[in-house]
């Protein structure tokens, strides 16, 4: 499937003068215009600085610990914090034993102020509703100066979502659980380390075949909900809201 891509099969690339390879998820070959998805490999020590003149950077700590010099100030990192590099800011890092960040470049970024930068732990933030009974947390959004995007964690209950698309474009990452993805009557499966392109408008399910969460870290473009969705019919899906429930019992 054209949308699916397993990390397992893609090997990591070495930087040269670096503590850090680069394993090359989705981009052009996926027919992604508007993003670069990426899994940064940093080993024990300090990496060179870098930065990006073209492209916003969006991350997220997978596994590992360190400290992250972003911007002038240096942040101790943990698996689920959520990090935004504004393109032309440096930042680099200082692996505690080794550390992995899932990157997105954005392409084309919306302008931001110089220098722009921010931090969110997205494992301490609020769930909150979408639809199917899914849930999600909010990592890097305009709220925190990124203007282009809004990264958010997935909560997936065990089962199928009815078939729904979103007038975003989007790539996610499977971090916990398995499934199958399901698009135009193909089917892929679904486990830690695979990743999904998602154009915009394109009619998708995804599907929890374990007993416990999935979860999914997303990344979308132009900023907004992660519970938008709309049916095959265009039909806006809804989802039960919890403050109207406890104002009606």
């Amino acid at each position: 499937m054209r949308y699916h891509l397993d990390r397992g099969a893609v090997s990591a690339e070495p930087l040269p003068d670096d503590t850090a390879g680069v394993v090359q998820l989705v981009d052009d070959a996926q027919g992604c215009e508007k993003f670069v998805q990426r899994v940064l490999e940093f080993r024990d020590g300090r990496s060179r600085a870098r930065a990006d003149d073209d492209a916003d950077e969006v991350l997220f700590v997978l596994s590992g610990a360190g400290t992250v010099e972003l911007g002038g100030r240096k942040v101790p990192v943990k698996p689920s914090v959520g990090l935004f590099v504004g393109r032309g800011t440096r930042w680099a890092v200082d692996a505690d034993g080794g550390l992995e960040l899932l990157s997105v470049l954005v392409r084309d970024p919306e302008p931001e102020a110089a220098g722009a930068s921010g931090i969110v732990d997205l494992g301490a933030e609020e769930r909150r509703s979408a639809t199917a009974a899914r849930q999600f947390t909010l990592g890097v959004t305009p709220a925190v100066g990124c203007a282009s995007v809004t990264q958010f964690i997935g909560f997936i209950p065990p089962g199928r979502a009815p078939d729904h698309y979103h007038h975003y474009d989007e790539v996610l990452y499977v971090l916990e659980s398995e499934g199958v993805l399901h698009i135009g009557g193909e089917e892929a499966p679904l486990h830690p380390g695979v990743c999904v392109h998602l154009p915009a408008r394109l009619v998708h399910s995804l599907e929890n075949g374990g007993r416990g969460e999935m979860r999914v870290l997303g990344v979308f473009r132009p900023a907004g909900s992660p519970a938008e969705a709309y049916y095959p019919d265009g039909t806006p899906a809804v989802y039960p809201d919890p403050a109207a429930d406890s104002e009606e019992s």
